[in-house]
């Protein structure tokens, strides 16, 4: 008969034995984070203030969403910082025609970004351009259109009532809708990549596209689609950023890019695709939206802020982005 307990993986509970080591880091470097905020401001840990986090981070979480699915499948959404500008542009600019404006306002914002994802998704797709490129390239062009609207000056329209009550409003007493959209866009993520043969694509492209190109999978329509919803997801988080700031703004994706993949690959999504769990972009996410307080109350500058982000990507590719895929 084997002895079980001189084995000590046996000494953990199952669930941690199967855990992503990726996901259980992020989770007890948050726990860190929150000990060592704690000891820079006694009301880190408040309830109020911790809620407070997590709606911000709601933001993130909408955006990086889109991003990981674009992660999984090999390739990365450089356009985000302008496609969250132009979804909250165009929103406010359409709320500003009446009332058939206000109603149309958050479903045109986002049908823009999706409209941008859909040109991403066709470069990549079917022209065969790597998505750096072509993600580079429409986000340019997204920011040149943007600029023209405006006259190179801030937007004038502001975010109607509708807006600012899905980012800042209490649908249920002590949520914010901030969160609760978050939580609905992370159950259709979950959903979608796990239980439908999209997301099993998804993952299959990762791994290996030309094995999954031989097995019958239509590849090119996968990819235009994922690339769809990761402009849609940051153009609907720009609706909800304008919404929370009640207008629009210049520039205001471009926080965003670097925190968005940095919030994917801290929760053990594989740069290189086919690998990473909806529960790890949570972690990254709550751990990058701590990381970011905790250097404000540091009055630690922008740029110290992306040589961070960089400095982490960099890490969590060296140690799990050259990995074997499996899943």
């Amino acid at each position: 008969m084997t002895d079980t307990t001189s084995d000590p993986a046996r000494r953990f509970p199952s669930f941690l034995r199967r855990a992503d080591p990726a996901v259980l880091t992020a989770f007890v470097c948050i726990a860190l984070l929150l000990v060592f905020g704690s000891l820079y401001s006694t009301s880190f840990l408040s309830p109020e203030y911790l809620l407070q986090q997590l709606k911000v981070a709601s933001f993130l979480g909408v955006i990086a969403t889109g991003m990981m699915i674009v992660i999984l499948l090999g390739q990365i959404d450089l356009s985000v910082p302008w496609v969250v500008s132009a979804g909250a542009m165009m929103a406010c600019a359409a709320a500003a025609y009446g009332t058939a404006g206000v109603a149309l306002a958050i479903p045109f914002g986002v049908l823009c970004g999706v409209a941008i994802g859909l040109v991403n998704g066709i470069g990549v797709a079917y022209l065969r351009i790597p998505s750096m490129i072509i993600t580079l390239a429409t986000n340019a062009v997204a920011q040149g259109l943007m600029v023209v609207y405006t006259g190179g000056f801030s937007p004038q329209d502001s975010a109607p009532e509708a807006m600012r009550w899905l980012a800042t409003g209490f649908l249920l007493p002590g949520v914010p809708n901030a969160v609760l959209i978050w939580a609905i866009v992370g159950a259709a993520a979950v959903f979608l990549l796990t239980r439908t043969t999209f997301g099993r694509s998804v993952y299959a492209i990762g791994n290996r596209e030309r094995a999954a190109y031989l097995s019958g999978i239509d590849t090119r329509r996968v990819v235009l689609i994922a690339f769809a919803i990761s402009g849609g997801l940051s153009a609907f988080g720009g609706v909800l950023l304008a919404g929370y700031a009640s207008k629009a703004a210049q520039s205001m994706g471009d926080a965003y890019l670097l925190p968005a993949i940095a919030a994917v690959v801290l929760g053990g999504t594989s740069i290189l695709g086919g690998r990473g769990s909806y529960l790890g972009t949570v972690a990254g996410v709550i751990l990058i939206t701590l990381l970011q307080s905790i250097l404000s109350v540091m009055q630690m500058p922008e740029a110290g802020r992306q040589v961070i982000y960089g400095v982490v990507i960099v890490a969590m590719l060296l140690l799990y982005g050259r990995a074997p895929a499996s899943r």
